[in-house]
């Protein structure tokens, strides 16, 4: 399973278990990495492309069309997406479907832990955060969307009110630390490694295993 596909078209379910957790493909190596450890057979995984985070307004629909046809299928679905850009909506489409969510406004904040990351809201607003998957996909996410791959000059304009580049790193990986670093280069940003682990996704995670 690699990032470009769980970037353009995701992950389909495998049609076992007892629970699906319907989860942006950007999600998709850690949530494994949990079900792995803690031997969560009964937990089945659906990732939707993470490349819907470039325009939040689609993840609505695209959830809520996840989460009908996994009706019937399954005892328990769960919506593994913070609210991420959606302004509120996709919280009130999921109660909509009587299903729940991860809570938290964006995956910064539950990989960092949803008070930790809230306590230090306003001394690090003018921070820039990656997690491992924006780190490897930094040119697809970053770069490119923004048109820094051929104007260059624009870099001022979108990151001259931040500081630093926060990589919030969710495993130890070298390779990893060394182009997060890079990328806070490219930004003309100071750098700052913050090892979180899965934070508040493996409670939440835990919760819902049962």
């Amino acid at each position: 399973m690699d990032d470009i596909t769980l970037s353009e078209t995701g992950l389909p379910p495998a049609h076992a278990g007892r629970i699906l957790l319907i989860a942006c493909g950007a999600l998709a190596h850690e949530i494994l990495a949990l079900k792995a450890a803690n031997g969560w057979a009964h937990m089945d995984l659906q990732c939707l492309p993470a490349k819907l985070h470039l325009w939040p307004e689609k993840i609505i629909p695209a959830v809520e069309e996840a989460v009908v046809a996994a009706r019937g299928d399954y005892e328990t679905v769960f919506v593994v997406y913070a609210d991420c850009g959606t302004g509120g909506l996709l919280q009130a489409a999921c109660d909509r479907l009587g299903v729940e969510m991860v809570e938290g406004p964006h995956c910064y904040a539950f990989f960092e832990g949803n008070a930790a990351f809230a306590a230090k809201a306003e001394e690090e607003f003018t921070a820039f955060y990656l997690t491992d998957f924006l780190v490897r996909q930094f040119d697809a996410f970053v770069w490119k969307p923004m048109g820094l791959d051929r104007h260059p000059e624009l870099r001022d304009m979108y990151f001259g009110n931040y500081t630093k580049l926060v990589y919030q790193a969710q495993k130890d990986d070298p390779a990893l630390d060394a182009k997060a670093e890079d990328c806070a280069r490219r930004l003309g940003l100071a750098y700052e490694r913050r090892f979180t682990g899965y934070g508040d996704l493996a409670v939440t995670l835990a919760r819902v295993a049962g």
